[in-house]
């Protein structure tokens, strides 16, 4: 049996006959760059997010980058956040100047600590990116208490997280800034890279839409240096459709969640795979992915059984960001983060896409089961 890691082919084929006509009354308009349509899905997300504002941009990692350089962090700033994350969020922090300081994570959530952020604040902290890893929420409600405290701005890096509720809230609405990313792997995926900034800051608002075009205001007169990071109207009439079935694709990612919890429950190596823990406050997970931790030294020869078994699997994340080379000036050590460390040597990610059937997931844990024994 093959079990890919996600069929975006099928989810395509459903939604083809409503795709094709608005991508060629794009083209017949030759009206390509922002416009009326990148406005609607920019409302739209607003909504679906619970905010008053929206900025379409061009990737997820160019909407924590925008978000910083409207806040004008850069040289001489420090910008806390996780080491277990995809490179962006600190690469974001790194390209405009600041500098990333990592924070562990909690080991039940995989998400950054709020107690660890408190110990990482100096006088050159100027914000935090907590990221909402693999649609789970961070603590927000610790982490929006510490900013207050110490007058810190808060990005919440949502990639993985929409539709995701802290509380009750949506990712994106509770910060200063929410960033997200619809790289065609993501729970809302475009045909190519785009992202979206969401705030309830007018203001901010206001300055991300100049941001996003070179800091021009009005056109050819600069009072900022920007950047282009402007959302292709292309993009945003594909994600538009498809945001009407986002919330069905989120139910079944937790309905598939639920069944390999069933399964896991009654296999033979119930004690010896570690499921993902839901949150007290998360009130909507939305799984991303669905990563379970394996015993020590074992991994890395599950995965590959795996793979031979015809399932898809990948590692998120087999290296902490302050082990990365290009960090190594930061002057992180092995065992500064060894929760963080841990995890990297034990996470696992298995097909969780809303398509996948339950033959396929029955077929999963049994190699797992086969492997493990």
């Amino acid at each position: 049996m093959q079990v890919p890691l996600l069929d975006l082919k099928s989810q395509y084929a459903e939604m083809k006959s409503e795709i094709l006509p608005a991508l060629e009354k794009i083209c017949d308009s030759q009206y390509f760059i922002l416009g009326a349509d990148v406005e609607k899905f920019e409302q739209e997300i607003a909504e679906y997010c619970g905010t008053k504002y929206a900025c379409g941009v061009t990737s997820g990692s160019d909407a924590l980058i925008i978000a910083l350089m409207v806040e004008g962090i850069g040289q001489g700033d420090e910008v806390i956040t996780t080491p277990f994350t995809f490179f962006a969020t600190a690469g974001a922090i790194a390209r405009v100047g600041a500098t990333p300081v990592f924070a562990d994570i909690d080991p039940d959530t995989f998400n950054i600590d709020p107690k660890a952020i408190q110990e990482k604040i100096t006088e050159k902290t100027k914000a935090i990116i907590p990221v909402h890893l693999y649609g789970q929420c961070a603590e927000m409600e610790e982490i929006m208490v510490i900013a207050k405290e110490h007058n810190l701005i808060v990005i919440e890096d949502g990639a993985q997280a929409i539709g995701s509720e802290y509380e009750g809230k949506r990712a994106g609405s509770i910060g200063d800034y929410g960033c997200f990313s619809f790289f065609p792997s993501k729970n809302l995926g475009a045909f190519g890279d785009g992202g979206i900034v969401t705030t309830n800051d007018e203001e901010k608002y206001k300055l991300l839409k100049i941001f996003r075009n070179h800091g021009s205001e009005p056109k050819y007169f600069h009072k900022y240096i920007g950047g282009n990071f402007r959302l292709d109207a292309l993009q945003a009439v594909v994600l538009s459709i498809k945001l009407k079935y986002l919330d069905s694709w989120s139910a079944a990612r937790q309905r598939n969640a639920a069944e390999y919890r069933a399964l896991f429950a009654k296999s033979t190596v119930a004690n010896k795979v570690e499921l993902p823990k839901k949150a007290t406050h998360s009130t909507r997970h939305i799984y991303n992915q669905f990563c379970i931790l394996v015993p020590e030294g074992t991994r890395d020869g599950l995965k590959q059984a795996l793979l031979d078994a015809g399932i898809g699997v990948d590692v998120y994340y087999p290296l902490p960001l302050h082990k990365q080379e290009c960090f190594e000036y930061l002057g992180y050590k092995d065992g500064d983060f060894p929760v963080s460390e841990g995890a990297c040597e034990r996470i696992i990610a298995l097909p969780i896409f809303p398509e996948s059937t339950s033959e396929q997931r029955e077929y999963v844990v049994a190699e797992v089961e086969k492997f493990l024994n």
